[in-house]
């Protein structure tokens, strides 16, 4: 009768750890997403970024071109 008990302990020891296991791989996976979603839209801010300083680049360059035709 001991024995029983015993495995039924060790059974529902088991089963609450495996619970706490599915809830710690979940809770990693959704972090995982999140940050692999935050790492996108850095990437996306950073291009986004990338091309309005080229477009002011260009603008700036096209102001000089124009001040220095006024000027011949």
């Amino acid at each position: 009768m001991r024995t029983v008990q015993l495995t039924s302990l060790l059974l529902l020891s088991a089963a609450l750890s495996a619970c706490g296991l599915g809830e710690t791989a979940a809770t990693a996976a959704t972090t995982a997403n999140l940050q692999a979603q935050q790492a996108q839209q850095a990437q996306q801010q950073m291009q986004q970024l990338k091309q309005q300083v080229d477009a002011a680049n260009v603008q700036n360059q096209q102001r000089l071109d124009d001040a220095i035709k006024a000027s011949e």
